[in-house]
């Protein structure tokens, strides 16, 4: 009965086992045909249909030929770990068996010790069967790991290629962002650079009406008293003929005095005419000890003619609060004048803007300097429309402006602020919306 047992066991494992392979079509009736053969013995032993000996030679014939396939046919090798099992106890049965069919005799005086050998046997299938489940169970979990990791690792291979080309790509594109950045800050500082020049020579536009006033006052003069001298030489060769020298002495002395004043105007026009030459030429870098007093009061005289001749209706009072006795400043006077020339167009811009839009307005502006010790102070301040706080921080950035398109570059106060800046000064604005604006240099002596 035991023999037919481990048979049904077994096969049942080999049919279970092999269900899903490729192999069980194959080998489906014969172990079909093997579990028949062993529920038939197993019948027949219980049934007593047949003697004992008769239903144990072919149960042994059954369970010898399960497992010499096992052992012998590389299809059922999974099933090898069960088959050592199983293997100590159909040894044991199948001696016990066959010592019971030759001598029943023997077999009864043994029959304990081959009883105590089922036992132990059974006790072997049982731990052996466990332990090969647990090393499976162990190793399934292992494979599954593998598995797991091969997975994993294949998905992190695919990841990395699939990163190379963006990074690739990524780096073909910066490549050419970069390139066009390159070019484009080319164009942008080519485009800066004539913007600056364009900026330079709008305001040498803007002058140019203020000097042609500035430097007609001077030369009436000089016209004037050359006329005037002329008549006074004749008079004074006419009282030469008549002998009346006290006469002749006075006018001498006014003629002396009417050359003094063609001189100090010729020098007035001369002095015009170099302020004029250094605005309009290129810097060259060099700082002089200048009269800041003096250029300002020059620039804001220019500053006024220029929009005078520029704008027939525009019209504003201005003054001057000039600290005497300012030591010299060095800066470079043609940079620095572009400075005053710019806040002064400024300050006169938005005087003249709120009088178009309040004509009882009386506008007003109002240069001051100030010894302030180590530094000096100039002061340009206004009655205008103000600056609104939010944009009061973007007034000195380039290109930034509040006039209408075609009015301003927005690159006066910046060149402004980089101008005083470079002069180891602060430039900065005081504003009140509505109310006015002041800008305050502060320039050192030093």
């Amino acid at each position: 009965m035991g023999l037919n047992f481990i048979t049904l066991i077994v096969l049942n494992y080999l049919r279970k086992t092999l269900k899903d392979s490729a192999n069980f079509l194959q080998w489906k009736w014969i172990i079909d045909l093997g579990i028949i053969l062993a529920i038939a013995f197993l019948v027949i032993e219980i049934t007593g249909l047949a003697s004992e000996k008769w239903v144990d030679v072919p149960s042994i014939a059954l369970v010898s030929a399960i497992f010499y396939g096992i052992f012998r046919l590389p299809q059922f090798q999974f099933a090898r770990p069960l088959a050592y099992a199983w293997l100590p106890l159909a040894i044991i049965v199948t001696i016990g068996s066959l010592v019971k069919i030759i001598s029943s005799d023997f077999f009864k005086r043994w029959e304990e010790s081959f009883e105590t050998a089922v036992v132990f046997s059974v006790l072997w299938a049982i731990v052996y069967w466990v332990s090969v489940k647990k090393q499976r169970k162990a190793l399934e979990t292992e494979r599954l790991k593998a598995e797991q990791r091969e997975k994993e690792f294949q998905i992190s291979e695919t990841l990395k290629a699939a990163l190379e080309v963006q990074v690739v790509e990524r780096t073909a594109a910066l490549t050419k962002q970069k390139e066009e950045l390159e070019e484009a800050l080319l164009e942008l500082k080519s485009t800066q650079v004539q913007l600056i020049q364009a900026e330079k020579m709008a305001s040498l536009g803007e002058l140019t009406a203020g000097i042609a006033h500035e430097i007609q006052n001077p030369l009436n003069f000089v016209n004037n008293f050359s006329e005037l001298t002329n008549e006074l030489i004749d008079e004074m060769n006419e009282e030469i003929e008549k002998g009346d020298y006290e006469e002749v002495k006075a006018l001498a002395i006014d003629i002396k005095q009417n050359l003094e004043k063609i001189n100090h105007h010729g020098k007035r026009a001369d002095s015009i005419v170099k302020g004029m030459l250094q605005h309009s030429r290129t810097s060259s870098g060099q700082k002089d000890l200048t009269d800041i007093n003096s250029l300002v009061d020059e620039f804001l005289r220019l500053s006024y003619h220029g929009l005078r001749a520029k704008d027939k209706s525009f019209n504003s009072d201005f003054k001057t609060h000039l600290e005497a006795g300012l030591p010299k400043v060095a800066v470079i006077p043609q940079d620095m004048g572009r400075v005053f020339l710019n806040l002064i167009n400024n300050a006169f811009y938005t005087v003249n803007e709120k009088k178009k839009s309040s004509p009882d307005f009386k506008p007003l502006v109002v240069i001051s300097t100030k010894n302030l010790g180590k530094n000096v102070q100039i002061t340009i301040s206004d009655n205008g429309g103000g600056i609104p706080e939010h944009i009061k921080t973007k007034i000195f950035q380039p290109f930034f402006t509040t006039k209408p398109t075609g009015e301003g570059t927005g690159l006066g106060l910046s060149l402004s602020y980089d101008i005083v800046k470079a002069h180891g000064g602060e430039l900065s604005v005081e504003s009140k919306d509505g109310e006015g604006s002041v800008f305050i240099i502060n320039l050192p002596f030093n």
